[in-house]
């Protein structure tokens, strides 16, 4: 724990950084932690931290955050990044490192800059508005990380004040429940302080809807679907969020800020660049396999398996036009030419959303700026009818919102069949969410909260020939919670293990 707790004192890295005892005067060259903290420049300077550690490695650069997306049934990453092939076969460990230690290095280190600037923020002499919604921000962050460790690991160390060795370094483990009400309450304070949109020219910032949003996924983990609809109609209400016309295009920088995102991870050439084109256009880090390709509908809104339209020698035509859009396919049109076995060498797929390639561009490889998006409107529409179909079953609304998804004018599928029961509906939604979120990290969530991952992660995994991949196992008394970094326990011995572990 002590090491996260020096890790997270690097918010001012290079520019706040303590006075050694035995000097009396102050720095020239750099602010120290006596002289921060003075007017509003300052405290956007801290704040613009905060968010910046979402772009870290451990969070939302390079391969991990489609890690999750191998982690579910719907991808393969080929050679163990971060040990996620180890938790999809689940033959993780207490001493295995990897995405589990990511997630807890990258969430408490963007969880002690929001402590820090949360801190100390009223130290400033700024505008009293402004103030209020800094600190929105920074709680609606410190949230979004704290629900990240809380779903995976159940319950972690809280911290609310300015990161300190000697009092967070032997923390015990608060429990889910504790850190539950810390996160439901930092964002209701959030939704209460920001503003429903920004100007262009801060464009990218937490809003009051994303704020609802986030805690509609809090209040859904938990299967406490009145909640989850209340708070929904809030962001319904607000009459900011919309589908955007283009499904593909809805990820493309070039549509940054779309009316369709909630929220999202920024990225900047040449300041901030990820490797997200070069992740997918050559390495296929997270490459769909043959299962998730199989439960795309066919234009007529039937399944492969009783659809007239379904021919094996031209498996991918005719299909729901999100699969094009999402998943590239060998003898696709592809970056000015058409993709080979050679190109998709790892399951014969790989995904198209969060690139900037398509079937005429080649991508920018090495300095891509597409941003994550992490919320967007149609999974708030999806995650509103899950919650009313739980209630009370199928209604107006509910297919109103799954409706409204399928008939996007790029996407164009047919409505759902009218007369579904609950049980049928809860299918359909679910089969809704794989493929609308598909490639997008959803599904690892999805599957646990609704318990079917016991079945779906104990079954192998194909390759477009139908060639095994990989034979998946979970167990359900054990990986339904991930081991906490043995790193960690070694510094602190408070932090007591999971279960099984």
């Amino acid at each position: 724990m002590k090491k996260i707790i020096y890790a997270i004192f690097g918010l001012f890295t290079a520019s706040v950084v303590g006075c050694s005892d035995m000097l009396d005067t102050q720095p020239t060259d750099f602010y120290s932690q006596d002289i921060y903290w003075k007017n509003e420049q300052q405290v956007l300077n801290a704040l613009t931290g905060c968010y910046q550690a979402l772009t870290h490695a451990e969070l939302y650069n390079a391969q991990t955050p489609f890690m999750f997306e191998a982690m579910s049934p719907n991808a393969f990453n080929y050679d163990n990044q971060r040990n996620a092939n180890d938790f999809a076969a689940g033959v993780h460990n207490a001493t295995t490192l990897g995405m589990n230690d990511a997630m807890w290095k990258g969430c408490y280190r963007g969880i002690g800059r929001c402590n820090m600037l949360l801190s100390n923020i009223d130290k400033a002499e700024m505008d009293e508005d402004l103030r209020t919604r800094i600190i929105g921000e920074a709680k609606f962050l410190r949230a979004f990380f704290y629900q990240r460790l809380n779903v995976l690991f159940h319950g972690v160390p809280l911290m609310l004040d300015e990161p300190n060795p000697d009092e967070h370094g032997s923390l015990p483990r608060s429990t889910y429940e504790q850190v539950r009400e810390q996160i439901l309450r930092d964002l209701d304070d959030a939704a209460a302080s920001l503003p429903a949109s920004y100007t262009k020219a801060e464009d990218g910032r937490a809003t009051k809807g994303a704020a609802w949003a986030l805690k509609a996924r809090v209040l859904l983990q938990d299967h406490q679907y009145q909640d989850v609809v209340n708070t929904i109609e809030e962001i319904i209400d607000l009459d900011r969020y919309d589908l955007y016309p283009n499904y593909n295009g809805l990820f493309r920088k070039v549509n940054e800020g779309n009316q369709e995102i909630v929220f999202d991870i920024r990225f900047k050439a040449p300041e901030l660049v990820n490797t997200y084109d070069i992740i997918m256009a050559q390495y296929s880090t997270q490459a769909p396999v043959q299962g998730l390709v199989d439960v795309y509908q066919m234009v007529d809104g039937l399944s492969i398996d009783e659809s007239p339209l379904y021919d094996p020698q031209k498996p991918y035509e005719n299909r729901d036009p999100r699969f094009k859009q999402s998943i590239v396919y060998i003898g696709a049109p592809w970056r000015n030419r058409t993709a080979t076995n050679a190109d998709l060498h790892q399951t014969g797929y790989t995904f198209r959303k969060f690139t900037e390639y398509n079937e005429t561009t080649s991508g920018t490889l090495t300095n891509s700026e597409t941003n994550y998006v992490e919320i967007r409107y149609a999974d708030v529409l999806l995650m509103y009818a899950e919650a009313l179909n739980e209630l009370s079953g199928p209604s107006d609304e509910v297919y109103n919102a799954i409706n409204r998804i399928r008939s996007r004018p790029t996407v164009g599928m047919p409505p759902l069949e009218e007369g579904l029961n609950k049980e049928e509906m809860r299918e359909a939604i679910r089969l809704e969410r794989r493929i609308e979120l598909a490639g997008e990290g959803s599904y690892f969530y999805d599957i646990r909260r609704w318990k079917t991952i016991e079945k779906e992660m104990n079954e192998p995994i194909y390759d477009y020939q139908g060639k095994l991949i990989q034979n998946r196992k979970f167990v359900a008394n054990r990986d339904y919670i991930w081991p906490i970094p043995y790193t960690e326990i070694d510094l602190n011995p408070a932090l007591e293990p999971n279960p099984n572990y």
